[in-house]
């Protein structure tokens, strides 16, 4: 359920215009205003009983128009309104004792009063009852009951429980799952301009979810929804634009629309405009402008635009006078000598040097500087221009991991979850990964996912493993966009859904992670959330094969001399192969 349309919620707080023939002249959403003869001339119809002027003047209390402002008074006169069966009123109350205006907030009175509206009709009562439904709120939760409200609001065509009953459908709660009716409804509620609908609808187009896939109708519903100001939605063009999807390729016009995207904050666009801006595609090359749109995708914890930073600020020796650098390294400057240890570590300005690069990040780390720690902790624990060490390398991370560096803290986890320079204690590889997990790092947030799907020094607990796998995912990290493809195909933690799994391997597969690759095939190979495609299965299951997935070149085989014999296949175990990051 969303938040209704601003019109909506004006509407459906109170007001409503006098007929033709009333004599008071009705206070409007356009004027909010209201002559105090208007008003007495209300409250006296109101005060004889008649309950569409009781609905008014609540309406007047409740927004301030020709009266102090007022909820309680609102309150009182929506109840009396309603009392007498104005729909219209019990909606209005019930809006109240949701949001808590006038009365103490009680969701179950809320819930009554939306009953009472919903049962003669009103398409908004229905909506929200149907939320109700939805999360439990003032009802027992039940999505068939969610479904049948809604049903009766959309056949109104009210658009956003067209979406709403669209969604139901695509996940298969309080009806059958049936991508084609989901798809049916959000046409409905795209075609009166729901943004969510027509968002939703470019991804079905995009992904084959419930519709044959085509590129030039997702970009059509993405570029409606973009319009109107949907971020998520300006963000699919540009992509679009950039990869040639729909549309010839066109990196000027992709930048465009990242940075609107990007403008309202939306990390992924914040990133691929970096991204641009650091590659010269579409824009001159600028990195400036690629750092500062790096770092507010990464300030919302994009693993990726993290990663970009980091490689910036490694190279940055190689843009200034390295020998200036040098000298305030000379001088004692911890940052600069960090910086030294990273120019001799990766080649910038001077030529690769890992005992350079060691000796460097020794002096800085000494000082306590968190990065430098971190670093050294790599060197020793890859043996980079030093003797490998895994004591070393953990005492190093810890330095760092506790002045809180979120990478130090995720492969400190790491090493006591393998046992690797401390001993083996699942407990606190949990209590590290979360700290860094918090701090918005992305292979914490996966590798705690993993953690709690294993039970391994956490409770095990299905539902923050998708909680956690998720956040990671969002972020853009391929291993836990395929495993949470895996929790969609077998329900765990989350409901069973084809077309999110289908979804989630498409992100991972995209990144080039062979595994996603290898499902996304079983996919197309097999119908699963997307249309049956052996074409489409074959070419992903080579791109897997190609790296070496054993699995996908059994596949592979199977398919290329005669069609499948089986329409089952069992499914993989999720994913735990996550890796140390390597700093870099």
């Amino acid at each position: 359920m969303k938040t209704p349309p601003l019109f909506l919620l004006i509407a459906t707080l109170g007001f409503l215009p006098l007929e033709a023939n009333d004599t008071v002249s009705a206070p409007t959403a356009q004027t909010n205003q209201a002559t105090t003869a208007d008003i007495e001339s209300l409250r006296q119809k109101a005060e004889q009983g008649d309950a569409e002027s009781q609905l008014k003047l609540g309406f007047c209390y409740r927004n301030g128009i020709g009266v102090q402002k007022d909820e309680e008074q609102a309150v009182a006169w929506y109840r009396k309104s309603a009392d007498q069966g104005n729909a219209h009123a019990q909606f209005n109350l019930g809006m109240c004792y949701r949001n808590g205006n006038g009365v103490t907030k009680d969701m179950e009175q809320a819930a009554s009063w939306f009953r009472k509206s919903a049962d003669q009709g009103d398409a908004n009562a229905q909506i929200l009852l149907g939320f109700c439904y939805v999360k439990g709120t003032g009802v027992v939760q039940d999505y068939e009951q969610a479904a049948s409200w809604y049903r009766k609001s959309a056949d109104q065509g009210q658009a956003e429980a067209q979406f709403n009953l669209g969604t139901l459908y695509q996940n298969g709660r309080g009806v059958p799952k049936d991508d084609q009716q989901a798809v049916s409804w959000y046409r409905k509620s795209a075609d009166q301009g729901d943004t969510s609908a027509q968002l939703k609808l470019g991804f079905c187009y995009e992904y084959g979810n419930g519709v044959a896939r085509d590129d030039e109708q997702a970009l059509s519903w993405y570029r409606k929804a973009a319009d109107q100001g949907d971020a998520k939605a300006q963000f699919c063009v540009g992509v679009a634009y950039q990869e040639g999807k729909g549309v010839p390729k066109n990196d000027e016009q992709a930048v465009w629309w990242f940075r609107k995207s990007a403008d309202q904050g939306n990390a992924s666009a914040q990133f691929n405009l970096g991204f641009s801006y650091e590659n010269g595609r579409g824009v001159p090359k600028d990195l400036e402008q690629a750092e500062s749109w790096f770092r507010k995708a990464a300030d919302q914890g994009n693993a990726a635009a993290k990663m970009e930073l980091e490689k910036l600020s490694s190279n940055q020796a190689s843009r200034i006078d390295i020998e200036a650098l040098r000298k305030r390294a000379d001088q004692g400057d911890a940052e600069s000598e960090y910086k030294v240890g990273m120019a001799y570590r990766f080649g910038n300005g001077v030529p690769i040097d890992k005992v350079q690069a060691v000796t460097w990040f020794r002096k800085a780390a000494d000082q306590g500087d968190a990065k430098a720690q971190f670093h050294l902790g790599f060197s020793y624990d890859y043996g980079e221009g030093i003797p490998k060490d895994a004591v070393q390398a953990v005492s190093w991370f810890r330095k760092s991991a506790e002045q809180g560096n979120a990478d130090a803290q995720c492969i400190l986890g790491a090493c006591y979850f393998q046992g690797d320079g401390i001993p083996k204690d699942n407990g606190q590889a949990a209590s590290w990964y979360r700290k860094a997990a918090d701090q918005g790092n992305a292979n914490a947030q996966g590798l705690l996912g993993v953690l709690f799907i294993q039970g391994a020094g956490v409770p095990k607990d299905e539902g923050q493993a998708a909680f956690w796998t998720r956040k990671a995912a969002d972020q853009g990290n391929a291993i836990a966009q395929c495993s949470l493809g895996l929790f969609y195909i077998q329900g765990i933690g989350v409901p069973k859904d084809e077309g999110q799994a289908a979804f989630w391997f498409r992100k991972s597969a995209d990144q080039g992670d062979a595994k996603a690759q290898q499902e996304l095939g079983l996919c197309y190979e097999y119908g699963l959330g997307v249309q049956k495609d052996e074409q489409e299965a074959i070419l992903l299951y080579r791109k897997s094969a190609d790296q070496g997935n054993a699995k996908a070149k059994y596949e592979l085989e199977k398919l290329l001399p005669a069609p499948p014999k089986s329409s089952s296949t069992p499914i993989q175990p999720i994913s735990t192969n996550y890796f140390k990051t390597n700093g870099s």
